[in-house]
């Protein structure tokens, strides 16, 4: 990149450095100007000033609405009236300003790579880059939690934008088009709006393999009963949820047998009079007496029902009282503001895993956007728009993708989506639910906004949330029972070796975009694994039946076994 091309403030300052700097020195871009800018190591504040919560206790955490049955149509993919932030002249001095030392490294790193014309040595300030950007960054996630934070550092997490004039102009016509807030009550979150929602107890932290420390109580019960409580609240949560969900399944089948013996009823109660033997009425019909029977089951289902129902009220008014112990014992027990900055902080490095396995080992770690390596369309960058679209085509097909059964009850929970600024290609489950709510929290899927297939990533995330459900449904058994059960048997016959779930990730993309479409490129066997755990939509189901009779088979077994109350 010439020195035409770069961002006129840092292009200034590398004049001016280069112009105080004597002949064969190195310059450690410490000027003063630079410091006013950048701001010293001193510069950050900390998190209880930046934070904006002041003594807040955090706001409740989001329920999942278990009515929802789809995603909302997505009218429009960008705004027709983009944002300037961009063309902004001080947006590099801004996105910098206050970040101390990381910020300096990253000016100093950044400033060298973009003149390097050597490409040992350019590839050398990459590598130093990566470190430097992710230091900046853990300084700039706790400042997401306050509302006047300025937006260039928000861009900055939430696309990788140091410089805007790394852009080309087409791409910061894209960018800045994009909808800045989810408008759509979707679970999908830009990097800010993460760092935001963790900071502020909104969304609880991501699992880590590493036990988190024992936090000292204070004499109020200290942060570590909060901790407890918050976990205590969540589980019960969870069964208040789907208490609740079953005591409206129940109340709404009770509404319709009910109607039902009504019609029955009043069908029964109906005489037509005796011809010439008024006022007399005929007995009843034999459309009548059968209906005595009918009658009969209607109210043992009744009777079933009303003792389902009762135990479902039970189990509701039970749960409320826990829920409002919970509550009050909250409320008494005071937050340690400190613990949160320790927990983003924690967050965030848990951040930058996810942002590693996106990539994978031989990917891109280039952390900063430039049009050097962005290579997506639009419509194939994972804006939050762009994703929810690619999930809803992926439930159109597979309606169980975020399906998880509780009590023989199909709960629709779709999953929280991190959309992180990474040249990766590979979409990951980091976890399929909290483990504290098994029964109605939502599972965690990472994405990378700058993949090479966004339609791809997306499926290669969902298929490994399907089989981590999958999997932890079956417990002790997943190697012999369900979907996993069946897929590890058939991998066994096939005597492959290597990572059952990879192989798994990698058929399930198979299935979505070929054997969807008719093409047939699957094993037989496996084929008819998936047929079954992993069903296409009935209206599928029903075309590909008519393209071949592969799937025409397949479609007649499902009958059979719906017949013989197998399936």
């Amino acid at each position: 990149m010439s020195d035409s091309e770069l961002d006129p403030t840092i292009a200034a300052l590398l004049a001016e450095a280069a112009a105080s700097t004597p002949a064969g020195s190195d310059s450690d871009y410490g000027d003063s100007e630079l410091d006013d800018i950048i701001g010293s190591a001193s510069g950050g504040s900390s998190f209880k000033a930046e934070s904006g919560r002041g003594n807040e206790s955090p706001s409740e955490v989001p329920k999942v609405d278990l009515s929802v049955t789809q995603f909302k149509k997505i009218e429009k993919l960008f705004s027709d009236e983009p944002h300037h932030y961009f063309d902004d002249k001080t947006y590099y001095k801004t996105a910098l300003t206050g970040e101390g030392e990381p910020a300096q490294r990253v000016h100093q790193v950044l400033s060298k790579y973009l003149v390097c014309q050597d490409p040992k040595d350019r590839t050398v300030y990459r590598q130093q880059l990566v470190t430097a950007y992710w230091e900046l960054v853990r300084t700039i996630a706790p400042k997401m939690t306050n509302p006047g934070t300025p937006m260039p550092k928000k861009m900055l997490l939430r696309y990788g934008v140091v410089l805007p004039s790394l852009f080309t102009p087409e791409q910061k016509q894209t960018f800045a088009s994009a909808f800045l807030k989810n408008e759509t009550g979707e679970p999908v979150y830009y990097l800010d709006e993460w760092f935001k929602e963790i900071g502020t107890g909104h969304i609880s932290l991501s699992a880590t393999d590493e036990s988190r420390p024992k936090k000292a109580a204070n004499a109020n019960g200290g942060a570590a009963d909060q901790q407890h409580l918050r976990q205590l609240k969540g589980k019960n949560d969870g069964k208040l949820q789907n208490a609740e969900n079953l005591l409206n399944s129940k109340e709404a089948e009770r509404n319709m047998l009910e109607l039902e013996l009504r019609n029955r009823i009043e069908a029964l109660c109906e005489h037509p009079v005796c011809m010439g033997m008024e006022p007399h009425k005929m007995p009843y019909s034999e459309g009548q007496k059968k209906m005595f029977v009918d009658i009969q089951e209607k109210l043992r289902a009744l009777q079933k029902n009303d003792r389902e129902l009762s135990n479902y009220l039970k189990e509701v008014e039970e749960a409320k009282a826990i829920e409002n112990s919970l509550s009050a014992k909250m409320t008494d027990v005071p937050e340690d503001i400190e613990v949160s900055h320790s927990d983003l902080m924690t967050e965030m490095n848990t951040v930058r895993q996810m942002a590693k396995m996106t990539i994978g080992r031989q990917g891109n770690q280039f952390p900063v956007f430039t049009r050097e390596f962005y290579h997506a369309t639009p419509q194939g960058t994972g804006f939050r728009e762009n994703v929810i679209n690619t999930l809803a085509w992926i439930e159109s097909l597979d309606p169980g993708a975020y399906v998880r059964v509780h009590r023989q009850t199909n709960n629709r929970i779709v999953p929280y989506v991190i959309l992180v600024p990474t040249y990766g290609d590979f979409g990951v489950c980091w976890e399929p639910f909290d483990r504290y709510n098994r029964v109605t929290s939502r599972g965690r899927i990472v994405i990378p906004m700058y993949p090479r297939d966004l339609k791809i990533a997306l499926l290669m995330a969902v298929a490994d949330l399907r089989w981590q459900v999958a999997k932890e449904k079956a417990s002790y058994y997943w190697m012999e029972e369900g979907l996993t059960g069946q897929y590890y048997q058939w991998i066994e016959d096939q005597k492959l070796k290597g990572d059952l779930k990879a192989y798994f990730i990698s058929d399930y993309v198979l299935w979505m975009t070929k054997e969807a479409n008719g093409t047939q490129v699957m094993d037989k066997k496996l084929r008819a694994i998936f047929w079954r755990y992993v069903p296409f939509a009935q209206e599928k189901k029903e075309d590909l039946k008519k393209r071949s009779m592969v799937y025409a088979e397949l479609y007649q077994r499902d009958l059979n076994r719906a017949m013989s109350d197998g399936y």
